[in-house]
């Protein structure tokens, strides 16, 4: 289980820039317009071989007026009460503002390791300036400039050294289907409805995840640990926003989860909320599949499923290889398809492929449709195989891997979805030097 570090601090700081530039991916919007960041945005990183989750919330205003204001400060107390460590961020070109002692006052509260950093700090006059910040009361701040990631490393040094060791999760050999989604989209209901009854005996597993409920579930041929993220622990101290907490549960469900089942609300589509899910999953390379539940709600004529799924779809390239399931908790409609559904991209995501399987039906499309050339160059692909890790993963050996473009691994991808079937599993090609 990966620590989860927030990143704190009034609008315009530059926690944005900071969080795209760890994940070294542009998720989160960049604007010098206050206010901007109105969703918390997540990514996962590593420094030194250890890896951490990223929570980049929005600007804290203490007692503004504002209801948007009001509910970004809700969203970052949360953030602070969920993370094992706080990168609290200022800006050196403001200096201390009354919005920053707001923040260091709740950060004096914490008993968790505090990182005050100091951005857009480029220059030694404007490191010489940062000494003001000592009065915030947090002891001693790192200089940064995050537009260039100067003075970063420092920084992730002692973050990752202060970061808690997590403990081992013991081994359990069922797979694990998390069962996730945003709030009021029937979670609880599709749980409920598998089972069979309203109140289930549950065990909380100690080390997986924090707010995660496992359940056993072995009817119908299946045994699985069935993971439900639907429930809330109400914390001391802790105002309760219920999209908060469920992305934070999902994110830590998703982990440690074989196949995700990702389930939507059919009257309110695949919005942002679920997208985010969604790419969570992949990008940790899950099992996915879509449940749109409430299916029963819609009005719909003979088209309508397939225009629904073809809108879902174009929201997901170009990772479309997922099923989705239309169904209803309420009316049991589709449930166990839903389970027989995950247990088959389950199968698919622990498939081992023979390399002289892999060789006999890949060499010959790469031979009919091989990489343009580079430069002059020509890539020779010449052998091919599955690497042992637990998700579908391929290494395909040539004389120039680096002359091999994102367009031709997708082609490579393509193949194998083909001819192997990967339905509902990210698949990762990876370019060898021969």
């Amino acid at each position: 289980m990966s620590n989860i570090v927030a990143i704190v601090g009034r609008p315009n700081v530059g926690k944005s820039t900071f969080f795209n530039r760890l994940i070294q991916r542009r998720e989160a919007i960049v604007d010098a317009v206050s206010g901007v960041t109105r969703d918390r945005h997540y990514g996962k990183t590593d420094w030194n071989g250890k890896e951490f989750s990223l929570i980049d919330t929005g600007g804290y205003v203490l007692g503004s007026d504002d209801v948007f204001e009001a509910e970004i400060d809700k969203q970052v107390e949360l953030a602070i009460d969920e993370a094992d460590a706080i990168i609290f961020m200022v800006d050196v070109e403001s200096g201390v503002t009354g919005m920053d002692e707001d923040v260091a006052a709740l950060l004096r509260k914490v008993d968790k390791p505090v990182f005050l950093v100091v951005n857009k700090v480029d220059n030694a006059g404007r490191a010489a300036d940062a000494v003001e910040f000592y009065s915030l009361g947090l002891g001693n701040y790192y200089t940064i400039a995050s537009i260039s990631g100067s003075g970063t490393g420092d920084l992730l040094d002692d973050l990752v050294e202060a970061l808690p060791e997590k403990p081992e999760v013991e081994e359990d050999i069922l797979p694990r289907f998390a069962v996730v989604g945003r709030p009021n989209a029937g979670k609880s209901s599709f749980i409920n409805a598998l089972i069979g009854e309203d109140r289930y005996i549950v065990t909380d597993i100690a080390g997986t995840t924090r707010d995660a409920i496992d359940t056993k579930y072995n009817r119908f041929g299946f045994e699985f640990n069935l993971v439900d993220t639907a429930g809330i622990r109400r914390k001391s101290k802790v105002k309760e926003d219920l999209e908060f907490y469920s992305v934070m549960r999902s994110v830590r469900a998703i982990e440690h989860a074989d196949v995700c089942l990702v389930v939507l609300d059919a009257t309110r589509g695949f919005d942002g909320q679920v997208q985010n899910i969604f790419w969570l999953a992949e990008r940790n390379r899950k099992g996915i599949v879509i449940l749109v539940n409430k299916w029963d709600l819609v009005e719909k004529d003979n088209k309508s499923l397939k225009a629904y799924e073809k809108a879902i779809k174009a929201q997901m390239e170009p990772f479309t290889d997922v099923p989705v399931i239309f169904m209803s908790a309420l009316t049991k409609q589709r449930i166990y398809k839903a389970i027989e559904t995950a247990v088959e991209v389950y199968q698919n995501r622990t498939k081992r492929i023979k390399t002289s399987k892999l060789n006999e039906v890949m060499l010959p499309l790469i031979e009919a449709y091989q990489p343009p050339a580079y430069k002059g160059k020509y890539v020779k692909i010449k052998y091919v195989m599955q690497l042992p890790t637990p998700q579908p993963q391929f290494a395909f050996f040539c004389n120039l891997p680096q002359y091999v473009k994102e367009p031709y691994k997708r082609f490579l991808e393509n193949k194998l979805r083909e001819n192997f079937d990967f339905t509902g599993v990210p698949v990762s090609v990876y370019m060898r030097k021969k």
